[in-house]
């Protein structure tokens, strides 16, 4: 079992520290900074990775907190503020799409008395129009956008931050019940059909089924078992997004339908006969959907599936609302991230009572020791759980556990489990405390607080604890970092515990003889080997060779993930890019002194002091330098042949472009010679303003500094200051 860790951690000592002398607003700007980067952290892991750590429970509670002290400060909103933007940050394992129409997020509820607001904010601003209300079931599954073009899907795409998103047309042609051409002899000329992929409850129990049996027999092998499949939301997501849509093919996936974006040729009146279009079309609609007239109908309909939320198909995790017709939909308009004529209501977790059998602990790769709770197999939210985190030895204690127990379990947001808390009445006098170790379950260290005041426990021995290498190995081959396929955790145990690894630094100097010195190679590859013979196929590589064809392929990995694979704390893919973006080489962050990182918007003292004391480890400075040797980028590529429009030129960009994102916008600058800061000062050259662009906008035309709309920023691109130089003195918008 691995755990999560967290990039920020609001209990760190440092952060304590550093905020004692500040000042309230200081104090307050640290605090919605710190929630930034904890859900934006939470989105990647969300969206990016398929592997959440915050239930939906947790991340709703971070963002409520950080939407409430933005309304009670609205002068310290950041202009990229998580509550700015939609969804997470696109994910570059498949090639980028840009949605013709922004796919946009819903507000949530979470009370009737939420719905109740919400509608009355509706029927305010039609007028006294009348209101109907489409009701539906959210599927908890993964959003996607197929484009037909004259009848013909031509792409299908993840939504992403709601700009752009992956491309995933191949997968998406695999799903039986998407057709290839619509169902019409006139077809438009353009339209995009939006939908959630998911995978149905029955096939998901019999997926489980099917992988309990193959573990059992890999047990009585004496062979380690696969990975549980987590959920059926995830299990969906990294079906869709598998590199071979051969693989995908053999997932059942499903999708439903529910609405259309951009498009051409076709007249539209209400969400209704929208549905009725897609299904005249032969596409997949869900059943489950109703139109009331009145507030009440929503009501009764959301009451009904909190008892019946599993007799459906699929599972849900809240319920849709909204407004019918069209043209009201066009009156109400939308904020920067939401729709304002739709609302998803969220169901509370679901919760059961079991037995806690056994409290164990799980080291980290980053050191942190976890107590985590061993239970009876239960099924709550459609799947059975086993295993929860406690988090830290006074999760434990707060939540009055003692092994033994019987104790309250909920999937929080059906997603990830969690122990609620004991129930004492029910003690017979047989149940026994938890005692945290004092020692390190892997290595024997003296474990403790990194700090003073922490909450968690760490081993210190990160040089030579097996079980954080194992982690830190683990983590180098997954997919939001160095992306090698082979390099799976079964793999990863088997190269440290042979010794052919003694730390990640040894990573890519491996070799197809180094690994045949490896039991788990051997076997498999002799295993590959007699089972093509047998089907008289020709020889293919074995896992060995595979392992080193993905290394070497690996090699040329942008910096971000080079920067996010050395297993820095606090440091995960949104950091790594921020500092990639900001030093463009390993060198320059290496020789980077706190102040200097500390700068880089999305770092912040916190992380720039980790990543400082990181690289003055000499060990770790090894591991950067046999990586270095071996071959792997330590620069992002920069094209020559571009011209240096921007040479020596500050430019802040902050609110919301149309036409490029934020990590485009970035590119654009740093190609041309120029400088993509997050603050801004009197040496800013330019501010370039979008949608939302808040406090920085403020300032930059306090300080009197040119501020340029995106129509400028691309003139400014295309052939620098000359193209958009104001009269001296003046400031404003080109």
């Amino acid at each position: 079992m691995t755990t999560a860790e967290s990039p920020t951690s609001p209990n760190s000592s440092a952060a304590a520290s550093s905020e004692s002398a500040a000042s309230p607003a200081e104090r307050m700007a640290h605090r919605m900074q710190e929630l930034a980067n904890r859900i934006a952290a939470a989105r990647e892991e969300y969206y990016g990775d398929d592997s959440p750590s915050l239930s939906d429970a947790q991340y709703d509670a971070l963002e409520r907190e950080l939407k409430q002290l933005e309304a009670e400060h609205p002068e310290l909103v950041a202009a990229d503020s998580p509550t700015q933007s939609v969804g997470g940050a696109a994910v570059t394992t498949f090639d980028p799409v840009e949605h013709i129409e922004r796919m946009l997020s819903l507000d949530n509820a979470f009370s009737a008395e939420d719905v109740e607001a919400w509608a009355e904010r509706v029927e305010k601003d039609v007028a006294g129009a009348t209101v109907r209300y489409l009701t539906e079931l959210k599927i908890d599954g993964l959003a996607v956008a197929l484009l037909y073009e004259n009848g013909e899907l031509v792409r299908a795409a993840t939504r992403g931050d709601g700009r752009v998103g992956e491309d995933v047309t191949l997968n998406v042609k695999t799903i039986r019940s998407i057709p290839q051409r619509l169902a019409t002899d006139a077809p438009p000329a353009r339209v995009e059909v939006r939908g959630e992929v998911f995978i149905a409850s029955a096939d998901f129990e019999r997926m489980q089924a099917e992988q309990k049996a193959e573990n059992e027999a890999l047990l009585a092998s004496g062979k380690k078992p696969k990975r549980e499949y987590a959920n059926p939301r995830n299990t969906a997501a990294g079906s869709l997004r598998q590199k071979n849509p051969q693989i995908t093919a053999q997932r059942p996936l499903s999708m439903y339908v529910h609405g259309i974006g951009a498009h051409e040729g076709v007249t539209l009146g209400s969400q209704s006969q929208i549905y009725a279009l897609l299904a005249e079309w032969g596409l997949p609609t869900s059943p489950h959907f109703k139109v009331f007239d009145t507030l009440a109908g929503v009501q009764d309909y959301i009451a009904h599936y909190a008892v019946h939320r599993h007799d459906v198909e699929h599972e849900i995790d809240g319920i849709v609302i909204k407004v019918d017709d069209l043209a009201l939909q066009g009156r109400l308009g939308a904020t920067s991230k939401f729709p304002r004529w739709a609302v998803a209501y969220k169901y509370p977790p679901e919760e059961v009572h079991t037995k806690l059998l056994d409290i164990l602990v799980d080291v980290g790769r980053t050191g942190r020791v976890t107590p985590y709770g061993v239970m009876e197999p239960v099924t709550v939210a459609g799947s059975v759980v086993t295993y929860a985190t406690l988090h830290n030895a006074n999760e434990v204690l707060r939540k009055n556990l003692l092994i033994g127990d019987t104790v309250v379990l909920r999937k929080a947001g059906d997603v990830i489990p969690e122990i609620v808390t004991s129930l004492p009445q029910l003690r017979d006098g047989s149940e026994r405390e938890f005692v945290m170790p004092s020692a390190c379950p892997s290595c024997g260290s003296p474990i403790g607080a990194a700090k003073e005041g922490d909450v968690d426990l760490r081993c210190p021995n990160a040089e030579t604890c097996q079980a954080q290498i194992e982690r830190r190995l683990i983590a180098a081959g997954s997919r939001s970092v160095f992306d090698i396929e082979a390099l799976g955790e079964e793999s990863a145990l088997a190269l440290v515990r042979a010794g052919v690894v003694t730390n990640e630094g040894d990573l890519f100097d491996l070799t197809l003889e180094k690994l045949l010195d490896v039991e788990f190679y051997r076997i498999t590859a002799k295993a590959a080997l007699a089972k093509l013979e047998k089907e008289g196929q020709l020889p293919l590589k074995a896992t060995a060779q595979k392992l080193i064809d993905n290394l070497e392929n690996a090699k040329q990995q942008p910096l971000w993930r080079v920067i996010n694979a050395l297993s820095i704390r606090h440091v995960g893919p949104t950091g790594a890019r921020a500092l990639a973006q900001a030093f463009g080489s390993m060198q320059a962050i290496r020789e980077a002194d706190e102040e200097a990182l500390a700068q880089v918007e999305g770092v912040g003292p916190i992380l720039a002091a980790s990543v400082a004391e990181w690289f003055s480890v000499p060990w770790h400075a090894e591991i950067v330098d046999k990586w270095a040797a071996a071959g792997v980028r330590m620069v992002d590529d920069v094209d020559e042949s571009m011209e240096k429009t921007l040479e020596g030129l500050t430019i802040v960009v902050t609110g919301t472009l149309e036409r490029f994102t934020r990590d485009g916008a970035k590119e654009a600058i740093l190609s041309r010679g120029g400088k993509a800061s997050g603050s801004v000062s009197k040496k800013t050259s330019f501010v370039v303003v979008g949608e939302n662009a808040g406090s920085k906008e403020t300032k930059a035309r306090e300080l009197g500094l040119r501020v340029l709309d995106e129509a400028g920023f691309e003139a400014l691109i295309a052939g620098g200051p000359a193209a958009v130089t104001l009269p001296e003195g003046e400031a404003g918008d080109e």
